[in-house]
């Protein structure tokens, strides 16, 4: 048997914290968008595998290991690689902390299917690391259709950018009481440029949009809830605008453009973000 050295659980990075769920939004019955997302975009292999055999780790190896948690080598059979360039052995090992029961035992996994979002271990072809401690989930065909969808969305040439913070903020009053428009420029890990757009008319709803380019698109529509370019932002965005966004702004402005952002994070929804483990993709 051979064991990675590494730590199941990744590096800390720092998560945003979920907004409260709004009331009406129903629970999804698998992972929620946001937590599969979470995992898929960090994970370079993902496989659907069967687990062959499991064995306990005690000892130095199973320091770091959560109360209530037994650290487990498993062996597993490689069934579909969703992810992974390079391709997979036909059977793999690697470690999973697994939640006991009352009287300390760990579940009888063997002949489980589930799906691992992992990473290769250097030198060990037939390794791989859990790209966090709960990244092993029960197989079901929803689950896995949902992160082949991330995965290929993400590979897309015209994915959304990471959304890393909110730039400058500019309001332009328009000439009857009531109308005007708002742009608001985001920050991204590429530099790509994105931009929220809030526009206002007497007597109508507000109308906002996303331009994943210089040029704000009239035809530019919100993003659909459960998509990448939603969870980009509904799980980036701050709850209020930055007091440096509107700093070159009047005060009838600034407060108009805090208006608007907030209708902007009032329409996306929560992120309903739930793990507390953090990945590198949050």
């Amino acid at each position: 048997m051979m064991l990675s050295s590494a730590n199941p659980a990744t590096a800390q990075v720092m998560t945003m914290p979920s907004r409260q769920p709004m009331a009406g939004i129903a629970a999804p019955s698998g992972p929620g968008y946001a937590d599969l997302a979470d995992l898929v975009l960090s994970a370079p292999v993902i496989a659907d595998v069967t687990i062959r055999s499991t064995t306990a780790i005690k000892g130095a190896e199973a320091a770091g290991v959560a109360p209530g948690h037994q650290r487990l080598y498993i062996e597993a059979d490689v069934g579909t690689l969703l992810r992974g360039a390079g391709g997979l052995p036909a059977r793999i090992g690697y470690l999973f902390d697994a939640a006991t029961d009352a009287r300390g035992r760990a579940p009888k996994l063997r002949k489980t299917r589930v799906l691992i979002y992992a990473r290769r271990v250097p030198n060990a072809p037939d390794q791989v690391q859990l790209v966090a401690p709960d990244a092993q989930l029960p197989w079901a065909p929803d689950t896995e259709q949902r992160s082949r969808a991330i995965a290929r969305d993400a590979l897309s040439p015209d994915a959304p950018p990471v959304i890393t913070g909110v730039g400058n903020a500019f309001y332009v009053p328009g000439v009857l009481p009531g109308e005007g428009e708002t742009q608001i420029f985001l920050t991204t890990s590429n530099n790509r440029p994105v931009s929220l757009s809030v526009l206002r008319r007497p007597g109508e709803e507000r109308r906002w949009a996303v331009a994943l380019s210089e040029i704000v698109d009239e035809a530019a529509a919100p993003p659909a809830r459960d998509t990448l370019l939603w969870y980009r932002l509904a799980c980036a965005l701050p709850e209020a605008l930055p007091e440096h966004s509107t700093a070159s702004l009047s005060p009838d402005n600034a407060q108009a453009a805090r208006e608007d952002y907030r209708y902007v994070i009032q329409k996306l929804g929560p992120c309903g973000r739930t793990r507390q483990v953090p990945t590198e993709s949050n």
